[in-house]
C-alpha cells in the first residue's frame, strides 16, 4: 500500500508541471500520505496529515523512540518511507552534516558532513535552520555562509550526487532558505539582503550577492531557469505550488519589493505580480486555497500584515480579497483546512478566522513563544513553543487547549508527520510518537 502512495504522489506531483491535474488532485497532493513528508510543512507545505494513530495526549512513556542527534539546528525532519533526515551543526566550528535515520527505531544509517566557518547571524539561528526536501531520489539541501549559497543533492545512500555554488550570501540574520522539489525541478528562493541594510557589511572577494529564484534539474543540478529579483530584505518564506481555475499550476514566491509572485513552474515565466509590496521581511510561506492565497511580512517580534490574495486568473490582476492585522504571525506559517484560517502568532495567541472573508471566529492566548509552525492531525493542532512544549489545540470553530507537554529542551522546528507517526525535533534531539492504534 505504501508503495501504491509513493507512485500516485509521484504521477500527481508530475501532472502539476505538465498541466494535466484537477483541484481535486492538487488537494490530495497537498496532504500527507503513508510514508512521505517531503518538505519544510510537508507536501506542498499544507501541514496537513491524514493520520489516525497520533496521540492527543501522551507522557515520556509513550514515545517509540528518542535519539540524540550529531549536533544542534532548527531544521525540521522530512520522512521518504523507512528513511528519516534531518541537519544538524556545531555551534563551535559551523562544520554541518545530514543525518539519515531509521524511522522503525530511530538508529543512524548515515551521515554526511559539510567543513564550515562561523559567521555572524541573528542569535537564534543556527547553521542548520533550512529544512531539506526529499524524494525517491533522495535530499536536496542548502548550505550557506557569506561567501557561498550551496545547493545540494545526496542520495537515499548517503552518495553525493551533485552540488551548485551559487554565489555569495548577503543577509543580517543569516540563511534559512529552505528548497523545494518540484516534478523533475529543484527550486530555491535565494532572496537576499541589500547590504547597505546590513551595519558593518563588508563583501567577500568576488562578485556581490544578488537575489534570485532558480530551479534545477533534479537529476543533474543545470541551471533550468533564473529569474533575478530585487533586493531588499532577505526573505525566508519556502515557495508553494497553486492551481488556478483554468488549471494553470504555479509556483507562488514572496518577497517585500514585490509582495507576492505566480510564476510557471516549468519555465520561471512571471505570470503575475501583487501591484503592492511587502513593508517589512517575509518569514513565513504562503499557503494556498481554492481561488486564494495567504502570505504575509513582519518586523522585529510580530507579523505586520497578512493578505488573502486572488491571483490574476488569466491573465487578469491579482486583487486583495481582505487584510489582517491584529495578532498575526511573523515566522509560523499558517495554516488552512476545511474552510478556516489558522494563525498561529509569535507571541502565543492562536486565532482563528473564515477563509471567505476574514471573519474572526475566536481569537485566544495560549502562551509561551513560537517559531516553530503548526501541523493538523485528525481535527487537532500541533505547535512546538520555543521553550520546546507541544502545544495542542482542537481545530475548529470552539477554542479547546488540550494539552501541553514539554520536550525537555528549546525547539525552533516544526513536527513532521508520516506513517502515522509524528516526529519532534528539539535542539539536539528527535522524538518518535504515535502510529500504534489505540496508544
Amino acid at each position: 500500500m505504501m508503495r501504491t502512495a509513493q507512485i500516485v504522489a509521484k504521477n500527481v506531483i508530475r501532472s502539476l508541471i505538465n498541466g494535466t491535474a484537477p483541484w481535486t488532485l492538487l488537494c490530495f497532493a497537498a496532504y500527507a500520505g503513508e510514508g512521505e513528508w517531503n518538505r519544510f510543512r510537508g507536501p506542498n507545505g499544507s501541514g496537513i496529515s491524514d493520520a489516525k494513530t497520533v496521540p492527543a495526549q501522551w507522557t515520556e512513556k509513550n514515545y517509540n523512540w528518542q535519539v540524540a542527534l550529531t549536533g544542534v539546528g532548527h531544521s525540521s525532519p522530512v520522512i521518504r518511507g523507512r528513511r528519516l533526515f534531518v541537519t544538524c551543526g556545531d555551534p563551535k566550528t559551523a562544520d554541518r552534516c545530514v543525518l539519515c535515520l531509521d524511522t522503525t527505531d530511530g538508529h543512524k544509517l548515515w551521515q554526511r558532513d559539510f567543513p564550515s566557518r562561523k559567521y555572524a547571524q541573528h542569535p537564534d539561528n543556527g547553521y542548520a535552520t533550512a529544512t531539506p526536501a526529499v524524494d525517491e531520489d533522495g535530499v536536496v539541501l542548502t548550505w550557506t555562509t557569506p561567501e557561498e549559497v550551496l545547493l545540494v543533492a545526496v542520495s537515499l545512500d548517503g552518495n553525493e550526487l551533485w552540488r551548485r555554488s551559487l554565489g555569495p550570501f548577503v543577509a543580517v540574520q543569516g540563511s534559512g532558505i529552505s528548497p523545494i522539489i518540484v516534478g523533475d525541478l529543484a527550486v530555491l528562493d535565494n532572496s537576499q539582503e541589500d547590504p547597505s541594510l546590513v551595519p558593518g557589511h563588508k563583501t567577500p572577494p568576488g562578485p556581490a550577492g544578488k537575489s534570485f529564484w532558480i530551479a534545477v534539474d533534479r537529476k543533474t543540478g543545470r541551471t533550468r531557469w533564473q529569474v533575478d529579483r530585487p533586493t531588499s530584505f532577505s526573505a525566508y518564506a519556502t515557495p508553494c505550488l497553486y492551481e488556478a481555475k483554468d488549471g494553470r499550476r504555479e509556483l507562488i514566491f514572496t518577497s517585500t519589493p514585490r509582495g507576492m509572485t505566480g510564476v510557471a513552474p516549468a519555465t520561471g515565466k512571471i505570470l503575475w505580480e501583487l501591484d503592492q509590496k511587502f513593508l517589512d521581511r517575509t518569514i513565513a510561506s504562503p499557503v494556498v486555497a481554492p481561488g486564494l492565497i495567504f502570505a504575509g511580512h513582519g518586523a522585529g517580534l510580530r507579523g505586520s500584515r497578512y493578505v488573502a490574495v486572488h491571483p490574476g486568473e488569466g491573465g487578469g490582476r491579482p486583487t486583495v480579497a481582505y487584510e489582517l492585522t491584529k495578532s498575526v504571525p511573523l515566522v509560523p506559517t499558517p495554516l488552512v483546512k476545511d474552510g478556516r484560517m489558522y494563525l498561529w502568532a509569535d507571541d502565543g495567541v492562536v486565532s482563528c478566522v473564515r477563509l471567505s472573508d476574514g471573519e474572526l471566529v475566536w481569537r485566544e492566548r495560549v502562551g509561551g513563544s513560537f517559531y516553530g509552525s503548526p501541523v493538523w492531525v485528525d481535527h487537532r493542532l500541533y505547535c512546538i513553543a520555543r521553550n520546546g512544549d507541544v502545544v495542542v489545540i482542537a481545530a475548529g470553530d470552539k477554542f479547546n487547549l488540550l494539552v501541553r507537554v514539554s520536550l525537555g529542551e528549546p525547539s525552533y522546528a516544526t513536527p513532521a508527520i508520516a506513517g502515522g507517526v509524528m516526529y519532534l525535533r528539539t535542539r539536539s534531539q528527535l522524538f518518535s510518537l504515535g502510529g500504534k492504534s489505540g496508544q
